[in-house]
């Protein structure tokens, strides 16, 4: 279970969450009643703290880090959010990860007399010099690099922090060291609780992610005014549709993409809300599977056409049971096993079928050879999959360079991340490196996904040469386009472990 954190709004008629009510919500809650609401089912007893004494605040987040068994979430108490956005935030798998804003300034609005634009900006400035841009942010890394206070600048800041913080349990010991820090410190009193927590975890090397709000909502509202024009605008942002988009994997393949996810949602949100089960979706793809290697078995023209296109419903089938779990928020051990399970269960009788069919078409009994190769192929890739992916989880993280908390500039920080960059571009890193920054450019992000011939793509192919050729066609592009890309994924594998 998550511990939450409230940070209680200062105490007054018109300040106060417990007084401001979102009248376009039914019921007319206040935004404190609805926000504990929303956190029933991470903490039924939230921690409350009152940030206006911050250094009595820091000592009080201190004790509650330290008795914590599990992931803290911190939020103030005066924020309206989508409940969409508190899973996403609270289920992310960061050290920790804080919610930030990047977005221009609006067109037509004028800058404050005494800011100045992002791009001019001395790297010396503090937080006042460019109110409301407190931040550096690196977005190859989607990471915090830097954080200013009133007492200490930050370089070329571009991204605010917006309030709700998720903390990693392995990162909790950290927390309460840097708020026990934090409070022996004075601090002037206009800095952000949130922005002091994350100024101390990443001056001590904690690796704190970003996210943006990106098509849910979040604002902090300290008057009436401003409850219900955010009532309003959440209102009229379509949350379920953010749901749904966020039950898609954002790294599938080309073929996935565009070819299957585009609808695929959609079949998922009409199956969770028709009560099915991620695992009775799979057994919906399983049967696919089945038929669709009994059509190739036969040998027949006509039904290796319908094989080809009970294949790749077959693979539909399997993209919508993830995201049917993921919509429906039913996860279980027993789903994760079976869905990696029979992917390969599917791939191997059809396999067999293809096989059989070419047979029984008077064709010979050297078409073996190739399915044996083909099943062998994938078998080796999905074991160098498995024991790299093993290894990877075992690795420990990678030391951030680290800055005292009482130092005014992060001029020394910036010196120990650019060292660290030149370092990371010599030799393999840079080689590496080099790779990862011509996936920008679309062509080679999308080459560079199909060339590791993932799941999606081998079902295409299947299908696509099952039925427009013959089964000796289909094995020779699952054994040539497999050998190139265990070839390409083995060779990056080296250079990393090297690295």
């Amino acid at each position: 279970m998550t511990r939450v954190v409230l940070l209680g709004a200062s105490p007054g008629p018109d300040t106060s969450p417990t007084g401001l009510r979102l009248t376009a919500l039914p019921g007319d809650p206040t935004v404190a009643e609805r926000l504990r609401g929303q956190l029933l089912s991470l903490d039924p007893q939230p921690v409350t703290i009152d940030p206006s004494d911050v250094s009595s605040a820091l000592r009080a987040l201190a004790e509650v880090a330290e008795s914590a068994t599990d992931n803290l979430f911190i939020i103030p108490e005066n924020s309206v959010i989508h409940d969409e956005l508190i899973y996403q935030i609270t289920k992310a798998k960061r050290a920790a990860l804080a919610l930030v804003a990047k977005e221009p300034r609006p067109e037509g609005e004028e800058a404050p007399e005494d800011s100045i634009p992002i791009e001019e900006a001395d790297p010396e400035i503090g937080r006042n010099t460019l109110e409301g841009l407190p931040v550096r942010a690196r977005a190859g890394k989607s990471r915090v690099v830097s954080v200013g206070t009133a007492a200490h600048a930050v370089t070329r800041p571009n991204t605010a922090l917006l309030g709700p913080l998720h903390i990693g349990q392995r990162n909790l010991p950290m927390l309460a060291e840097t708020c026990r820090a934090l409070a022996e410190m004075s601090f002037v009193g206009d800095d952000d609780f949130v922005q002091l927590l994350v100024f101390g975890l990443v001056r001590n090397g904690v690796s704190v992610g970003i996210r943006g709000r990106r098509d849910l909502f979040y604002r902090r509202v300290t008057t009436q005014e401003e409850v219900n024009e955010a009532g309003a605008e959440m209102a009229g942002m379509d949350e379920d549709r953010a749901r749904l988009d966020n039950a898609v994997k954002g790294a599938d393949g080309f073929f996935t993409t565009y070819f299957v996810s585009t609808y695929s949602r959609f079949i998922a949100r009409w199956a969770a809300r028709r009560g099915l089960t991620p695992n009775q979706v799979t057994l919906i793809s399983i049967t696919l599977g089945v038929l669709a290697a009994a059509c190739f078995a036969t040998g027949q023209r006509p039904m290796m056409v319908l094989g080809g296109v009970l294949i790749y419903f077959a693979f539909v089938f399997d993209c919508v049971d993830g995201q049917v779990a993921r919509y429906a928020r039913k996860f279980g051990v027993l789903g994760a096993w079976l869905d990696a399970t029979f992917d390969r269960f599917k791939e191997y009788v059809v396999f067999a079928g293809l096989a059989v069919g070419w047979v029984v078409s008077g064709h010979g009994d050297e078409i073996w050879i190739l399915a044996l190769a083909a099943i062998s192929l994938q078998s080796v890739r999905h074991l160098l999959d498995f024991s790299f992916g093993i290894s990877n989880r075992r690795k420990p993280p990678a030391q951030l360079p680290t800055l005292a908390l009482d130092a005014p500039s992060d001029k020394p920080l910036r010196k120990a991340l650019e060292k660290r960059k030149v370092e990371r571009s010599q030799g393999i890193r840079g080689l590496l490196k080099m790779w990862t920054k011509a996936g920008r450019f679309r062509a080679v992000h999308w080459a560079r996904k199909m060339i590791v011939f993932p799941i999606g793509e081998r079902f295409a192919a299947i299908a696509i040469t099952a039925a427009l050729f013959d089964a000796r066609i289909t094995f020779l592009t699952l054994v040539i386009w497999g050998s190139v890309a265990a070839a390409y994924t083995l060779t990056g594998r080296v250079m990393r472990s090297l690295a």
